[in-house]
């Protein structure tokens, strides 16, 4: 009755020259959606004002919890040192505000390697911690 031809699917791709096409295996029960779900949680609590992402999601996850509290304290603490050294930096004379305008960039770069290092640990599970910081993740 009606003009339109129907639907065929395109024929599947050929296999790979040299050899036979075996697609990887389905993924097992359960899914990973928790676990993806968990991890960016855990580099999320890291990442300076992105930590409160976590720490008001995942308020059943104690461990994304104290992470996510050891991230805003060791971001409010650069930002503290932060603060500190652009008023030194600031009422400082040229010389000596250049260098403390290189330890500044020091410290940046040290800042940044202690946030590496601490989303590696809590990608294996484990905990950095800090003298004070982890201190009030702990008891909060």
């Amino acid at each position: 009755m009606s003009d339109i031809p129907s639907y065929t699917p395109p024929p599947p791709p050929p296999p790979p020259p040299g050899g036979s096409y075996t697609p990887p295996p389905p993924p097992p029960p359960g899914g990973t959606a928790p676990s993806s779900d968990r991890t960016i949680m855990l580099v999320l609590s890291y990442l300076g004002i992105l930590a409160l992402i976590p720490l008001l999601v995942k308020k059943d996850d104690k461990e994304v919890q104290w992470h996510a509290k050891n991230g805003l304290g060791l971001t409010v603490a650069w930002i503290l040192l932060w603060i500190v050294i652009a008023i030194v930096e600031h009422f400082m004379p040229a010389i000596v505000g250049c260098g403390i305008a290189v330890i500044h960039c020091v410290l940046a770069l040290g800042f940044l390697a202690v946030v590496i290092l601490a989303i590696m640990k809590a990608l294996k599970g484990e905990r950095m911690r800090f003298p004070v910081i982890s201190d009030f993740a702990d008891t909060h």
